[in-house]
């Protein structure tokens, strides 16, 4: 078998070798399991390698490529998941011991909507367990670790999926985001995240965490190939209450100029506590940005201190109501110390407080809302900091203190509290030498803007081409475990 270069491919690179046959679908999945097992067992980004699956699918997709039944960029593309999605037959662990021989009698609606357009599932991906935390710590399957340095944490909840993509173990990943478990993990793993509007993609098939502010979304190499996986994704469900009719574009044609387009920085919130190198480098990328013709505003949006605890708040909620069997089952246990904790707390919270909450996120929209009357994005940094290290429990940030989870969330959550779509990117790297991320966020269902002005970016700057030494990052090639 042929070398492939996997680190240097990306899903529309290796897609058009596929459409034209210079590379077979079988060729693709056969590098894609031994790089898998050659790197996986010190990754830990896999709960589950669906080998035999994934081979018959490419021999299926390689005779139909064959035949002129070309389907699309996606046609015999490796593809993960992260381990809450349901796939039918095989294993979904949620990352818990408490669901460790769950086998789903139905795929997902993203996981048949993947299929239907090509793509070959090969695996299921660690998280933290059952979604509820933001560093992928995880006691039953293993912790992921970051490909560009493997003593600190990927972020999460979905940090298999970032892991996965960034060490090239596969060329895109599904993820959920509920309080930034996309965009999270890949901000500390160097890849782009995409969280969509709440109810674009279908959450059906997913096991929720909290209802209200789930969002499934892609995680990949570079801003075209999320918006390749999101035009497979999007669209509405019938199985899933929360999915919106909203018409999809196509989001394949991104706009190339960008020029005109207002970009809203917001004065409050975004940097304060701030890393000074991760203040820099968004800085910089404003610059980039200004130079391609995008117009650069300040914007006041005066409550987005409030959004993370009324995102906690209702999150948490959600969460003690969806794990009640599981709580109240004897099963209490089961579940990793961490996620136990934050059960229990969720438990406590009062109708009254989640009412406040839900007032606060009224509030958030309404501001959002008035922001977009003068901008088309707001851009601000993904995180406040770079990866920290595993074993660290909190952080110093402008001489302020806070752990890890909250540093990790709060630039997050007023995203998925107002369900508005969010980007993040890498753009530029500290002196330690780990990513630091861009956050593009838009108006509902205006995927198609926050895209553009990312490809914008990204088209001016090579921090998309950066790839981790795995080897140097500190995790040495070893066999599967």
């Amino acid at each position: 078998m042929r070398d492939i270069d996997f680190e240097s491919f990306t899903i529309h690179g290796l897609s058009e070798l596929v459409r034209k046959r210079e590379i077979s679908p079988a060729e693709i999945i056969r590098a894609t399991l031994i790089r898998i097992e050659q790197y996986d067992g010190e990754l830990k980004a896999f709960i589950t390698v669906l080998s035999d699956e994934a081979l018959e699918c490419a021999e299926r997709a390689e005779a139909s490529i064959v035949r002129g039944d070309y389907i699309g960029p996606l046609h015999g593309i490796p593809i993960g998941l992260k381990d809450i999605i349901y796939t039918k037959g095989s294993r979904t662990t949620c990352g818990s011991k408490i669901l460790a021989d769950f086998f789903p009698r139905e795929d997902a609606t993203v996981v048949t909507r993947l299929k239907k357009a090509g793509a070959i599932i090969v695996g299921k991906l660690n998280c933290h367990e059952f979604a509820l935390g933001a560093t992928s710590v995880n006691p039953h399957y293993g912790t992921p670790k970051n490909p560009w340095n493997a003593r600190c944490i990927p972020g999460g909840s979905s940090g298999g999926s970032a892991v996965a993509v960034g060490a090239s173990l596969c060329l895109g990943a599904l993820g959920t985001d509920t309080g930034g478990s996309i965009r999270i993990p890949s901000s500390l793993c160097g890849t782009v995240g995409l969280k969509p509007t709440y109810g674009r993609v279908s959450t059906s098939g997913v096991y929720p965490l909290s209802w209200s502010l789930d969002h499934v979304g892609p995680m990949t190499k570079t801003v075209k190939d999320a918006a390749i996986l999101l035009q497979s994704l999007a669209g509405h469900d019938p199985r899933d209450a929360n999915s919106s009719s909203h018409p999809v574009p196509d989001y394949l044609s991104i706009r190339e100029d960008v020029r005109g387009l207002r970009a809203g920085v917001p004065t409050e919130f975004y940097f304060e506590n701030c890393d000074p190198e991760v203040r820099d480098r968004v800085m910089k990328a404003l610059e980039v940005l200004e130079e391609a013709g995008v117009l650069i505003q300040e914007v006041s949006i005066p409550h987005l201190k409030h959004a993370t605890t009324a995102g906690l708040v209702i999150l948490l909620a959600e969460a003690a109501s969806q794990h009640e069997v599981y709580l109240k089952g004897g099963q209490s246990e089961d579940y990793g110390k961490d996620v136990r904790g934050l059960l229990k707390n969720g438990t406590f919270v009062t109708a009254t407080q989640y009412i406040k909450a839900q007032r606060v996120r009224s509030v958030m929209r309404r501001e959002f809302l008035k922001a977009f009357e003068l901008v088309d994005v707001l851009i601000t940094p993904g995180l406040p900091l770079v990866a920290p290290e595993m074993e660290q429990n909190s952080v110093t940030l402008s001489g302020k203190r806070e752990t890890v989870r909250s540093a990790l969330t709060r630039l997050m959550r007023p995203y998925n509290l107002t369900g508005i779509p969010a980007i993040v990117l890498p753009c530029g790297f500290s002196k330690s030498g780990l990513p630091v991320a861009l956050q593009i966020a838009g108006k509902a269902f205006e995927e198609s803007t926050i895209l553009a002005v990312a490809q914008a970016y990204e088209n001016h700057t090579p921090w998309h081409e950066k790839r981790p030494s795995i080897e140097t990052s500190g995790v040495p090639p070893s066999h599967s475990r």
